[in-house]
C-alpha cells in the first residue's frame, strides 16, 4: 500500500482512502493490484530473463489491459532495476532530475519499492512511496520524477500510448528542493 510524505509540512498519509483521496485530487491515477497473484518464485527477483517478464505481463494481463482501455495506453513492458544493473547511480542520476513527459507515466510495482516525487498543484512536492500492487499514473506535464528506495530494487510494468514518444522534459523548478 503506497505511503505519501508531503513535503512541505512532512504530514504523512498511510491509510488507502486518504492516498486515494490525496491523489485524485491531484489528478493522479492510483490503483492497487493483488501482489499476491504473482508467482512466489517472482515476487523478490530483480534479475529477470525475458521468459520471466513474459509470465509477470501474462500474470497481470486482465489489470493490464483494462488499465489501457481506460486510459488509451497502446504498449508495456517491464522495467527491473536494482544494484545489478549496469550504471544504476547514473541511471538513478537521471532519473532524479524533474522533468515532465507529454504523455502519462504509468508504473505498476510488482516487486520492489519506487518513490514518484510529484509536484501537486496546491500541495507543492509530494512523495509517493509504492510497493508490490501500488499503480500509479503521472500525468502528462506534471512536473516529477521517480526514484528507488534505500533497498534499490524495483520491478514494474510500464505502459505507454506510444513508447517511440515517451521522452523526458526537463523541467526547472526554483521551488523544488532535493
Amino acid at each position: 500500500m503506497a505511503n505519501i510524505r508531503i513535503r512541505n509540512t512532512n504530514e504523512r498519509l498511510t491509510t488507502e482512502e486518504s492516498v486515494r483521496e490525496f491523489l485524485e485530487a491531484q489528478g493522479v491515477l492510483y490503483e492497487h493490484w493483488d501482489p499476491e497473484k504473482l508467482p512466489e518464485d517472482l515476487r523478490d527477483k530483480f534479475i529477470l530473463s525475458d521468459e520471466e517478464k513474459a509470465k509477470i505481463l501474462e500474470t497481470y494481463h486482465d489489470e493490464i489491459t483494462s488499465l489501457a482501455t481506460r486510459n488509451g495506453y497502446k504498449e508495456w513492458d517491464i522495467i527491473s532495476l536494482s544494484d545489478a544493473t549496469p550504471n544504476l547511480d547514473v541511471l538513478l542520476k537521471k532519473f532524479e532530475q524533474v522533468h515532465v513527459h507529454t504523455e502519462d507515466e504509468v508504473r505498476a510495482i510488482t516487486a520492489g519499492n519506487g518513490i514518484f516525487t510529484i509536484k501537486g498543484e496546491k500541495a507543492g512536492y509530494f512523495d509517493v512511496e509504492l510497493s508490490a500492487g501500488d499503480v500509479i499514473s503521472v500525468p502528462v506535464n506534471i512536473p516529477h520524477f521517480f526514484t528507488l528506495m534505500e533497498n534499490r530494487k524495483v520491478v514494474a510494468v510500464r505502459l505507454f500510448i506510444d513508447s517511440t514518444g515517451w521522452v523526458a522534459h526537463s523541467y526547472n523548478d526554483p521551488d523544488f528542493k532535493a
